[in-house]
């Protein structure tokens, strides 16, 4: 198994996914206290999910996670569970005078150890053209 992959029962896989969302208003709410909150429950609910946290930086004013995928798990039902799980956390114990604590958008990518270049090269190769 080449490293870096992980094996289930009916698949292999080596996903990545970058995540960033900010607060309500992108008011700078994640400091102290807050952010280390914050980033245990973050934990938590990465363990839930069997997704291992790579990077993780919490910003005043919005959060960067980069994390291990499941396929299993689309990249919209990681994102759900995590911002419903800190927000439902967060707001029952912190008073941040917001409507809701996240906006409702988001930003991800997803990033692997092979280059598009390279899996456009290699389909070629297996179809001989």
């Amino acid at each position: 198994m080449p490293r870096g992959y992980s094996r289930e029962r009916t698949s292999v896989h080596n996903l990545h996914y970058h995540f960033v969302w900010c607060p309500k208003y992108r008011k700078p709410v994640l400091t102290d206290e807050v952010a280390d909150r914050l980033e245990q429950l973050i934990e938590e609910k990465a363990d839930e999910l069997a997704l291992d946290i790579l990077r993780l930086a919490i910003q005043p004013d919005h959060v960067h996670l980069f994390i291990t995928g499941n396929p299993k798990l689309a990249p919209n039902k990681i994102i759900q569970q995590v911002k419903g799980y800190t927000s439902r956390n967060l707001r029952e114990e912190f008073d941040f005078g917001l409507p809701s604590l996240w906006t409702r958008s988001y930003f991800v990518s997803s990033a692997g150890e092979v280059s598009n270049q390279i899996i456009e090269e290699y389909i070629e190769a297996q179809t001989g053209r």
